[in-house]
């Protein structure tokens, strides 16, 4: 069982453990379901897996704003200041296991394309005489 993986998430990767919370930028997962991330990496134990086959499970447990960061700006001798702030959307997800295989899609069946059945009955031709 593999002690760590590394997952992507938007745009940014992340070194986690079955168990660990972390603020992530907002994810579009209501709070309290669960998603699966994009698995890069998953290691441990000395084994190290490029190419995993298995999935990491993610619960939101909530949607968060962050710290507000202040901005100024500033030009000497010309009495130019202007400050502005914002505040990242964060989402602060658990993650529930490491681990479960990753199920591969359903095949749908075939969909039928018979095509109509041609009327037998043949119309005779005219001949204009």
């Amino acid at each position: 069982m593999p002690n760590y993986a590394i997952i992507s998430l938007g745009g940014k990767q992340y070194r986690v453990h079955e168990g660990e919370k972390l603020l992530v930028d907002r994810v579009t997962t209501d709070e309290g379901k669960t998603f699966h991330p994009d698995v890069l990496f998953v290691g441990g134990d000395g084994n190290a897996d490029f190419k995993p086959k298995i999935q990491v499970t993610a619960k939101v447990v909530g949607h968060v704003k962050g710290e507000k960061i202040r901005v100024g700006k500033y030009r000497r001798r010309t009495g130019y200041r202007r400050h502005t702030g914002y505040r990242s959307s964060l989402s602060q997800i658990e993650i529930t296991s490491i681990g479960a295989k990753r199920q591969s899609a359903a095949k749908k069946p075939a969909a039928s394309t018979k095509k109509p059945a041609a009327s037998t009955t043949k119309k005779k031709a005219d001949d204009g005489s």
